[in-house]
């Protein structure tokens, strides 16, 4: 079958993947579910030195070192700046680069952060919250409800388990030398019901691209946790 390498988005951790990485493993696949330096179990590494391209060599060297070819990456949200860094780097290495409501540099980008795309409103608070609460070390997490969750029990599930980003993630630069994952298998996920507004552009710029497969699902941005099973058949059929 395939190995999957999943990514997680900005203030989430690779135990966001559980129910997804039990579906493809149950389907016969392999599952690498990392949580990023500095996020969620691996936060006894954060630091403001952690930058978008640490994220990248750590999914860099996973492949690397776990010898794999042809492999699905997916990321999630923040996850897609990441990934986007990875294709840069390994290109055909990787079989197919799936994005789920996430970010994505445009093609003709050679310099690339998080904040790029964020109105200056959002980048403002950002920094106010970085500077403030974050006493220039990390960004805090929002409520749950931030990312759509509407069910009771997965909010309060979900407000045990965010944690802090590391604050050099948020405006640190990668240099993107060949396109990203221009010319690449590639797939954008839109989620829909409701729109994450920070995706709103990124969804628009890219549903019209021929050189993407867009598709979406009827849930929230976290799709992962409110539609796992439609996000597994979504994966599988990625392979």
């Amino acid at each position: 079958m395939a190995d999957y390498v999943l990514i997680h988005g900005a203030w989430h951790g690779g135990w966001c993947w559980a129910e997804v990485a039990r579906g493809l493993t149950g389907l016969g696949h392999r599952v690498f579910a990392p949580s990023l330096t500095g996020c969620a179990d691996r936060g006894h590494l954060l630091s403001p030195l952690v930058t978008l391209g640490t994220h990248v060599d750590d999914v860099v060297r996973l492949i690397e070192f776990e010898s794999l070819v042809g492999c699905v990456l997916v990321g999630h949200s923040y996850g897609g700046n990441v990934i986007s860094g990875v294709a840069d780097r390994l290109r055909e290495r990787v079989g197919h680069y799936v994005f789920l409501d996430a970010g994505v540099p445009p093609d003709d980008a050679t310099l690339w952060s998080w904040s790029q795309p964020h109105s200056e409103a959002t980048q403002a608070s950002r920094r106010g919250q970085i500077a403030g609460e974050g006493r220039g070390v990390f960004l805090p997490p929002p409520p749950a409800q931030a990312f759509g969750i509407t069910d009771a029990s997965q909010a309060a599930w979900l407000e045990t388990k965010l944690s802090p980003m590391p604050a050099g993630l948020y405006d640190s630069v990668i240099e993107l030398k060949r396109g990203a994952s221009r010319g690449l298998r590639r797939t954008y996920v839109a989620a829909t019901a409701p729109l994450y507004e920070t995706m709103r552009s990124v969804q628009q710029r890219l549903r019209p691209d021929p050189s993407w497969t867009f598709l979406e699902i009827a849930t929230c941005h976290d799709m992962m946790v409110t539609a796992p099973a439609e996000v597994v058949k979504l994966l599988h059929d990625c392979r």
